[in-house]
């Protein structure tokens, strides 16, 4: 009796185990969906790029150093490998983006440009998609950070190699969302 006692405790802890494991790694696959969503909005984003690049190279030609950087990001954000790796370097994109959008107030004959204003207006969307895949993603992150972190699944994510995992935040731009909006008549 004490046998089958200890038999039935040990398969309902094996259950357990199971259980927690195969949760933790639909977790993981869930973020890396997320992640891949976030690759495509990416990947338009690229895209797009050297287009606005070459459209204000026409206005803006003195203004090299600013267009220079939004290239090396953009390069940048193509060759990073892993998802920490292009959550940096796609913070440093956003960052390069948002000084050349700085830049070009100082434009106006560029911003009633046909073809800046259809480009402004791709980008914008996908920046808009981009923020909720990045939303998503971030929800994903924290649900599996959450069960990593937790009792009792952090026993069994240390034993299988889970980690916490890094979210797709702000970045530097966090620091700019600080500062008060400038209004200018």
């Amino acid at each position: 009796m004490t046998v089958w006692i200890v038999v039935g405790i040990i398969a309902l802890l094996a259950i357990i185990i199971v259980s927690m494991y195969n949760t933790l790694v639909k977790l993981r696959n869930n973020r890396e969906n997320a992640f891949a969503d976030i690759d495509v909005q990416l990947k338009q984003r690229h895209d797009l790029v050297p287009q606005l690049v070459e459209t204000v190279k026409g206005y803006a030609a003195h203004e090299k150093e600013t267009l220079d950087r939004v290239v090396s990001a953009r390069n940048g954000a193509i060759n990073a490998k892993s998802i920490d790796d292009k959550i940096v370097a796609e913070n440093a994109l956003s960052s390069a983006l948002a000084g050349l959008k700085i830049t070009l107030e100082a434009y106006p004959d560029l911003k009633a440009n046909q073809n800046f204003l259809q480009l402004q207006g791709e980008i914008s969307d996908i920046e808009n998609k981009l923020a909720a895949v990045r939303r998503y993603f971030n929800s994903a992150t924290r649900e599996l950070n959450n069960a990593v972190q937790t009792f009792p699944s952090n026993l069994i994510a240390g034993m299988f190699g889970f980690h916490k995992e890094m979210m797709f935040d702000l970045g530097t731009e966090r620091a700019n969302l600080e500062e008060a909006p400038k209004i200018k008549f």
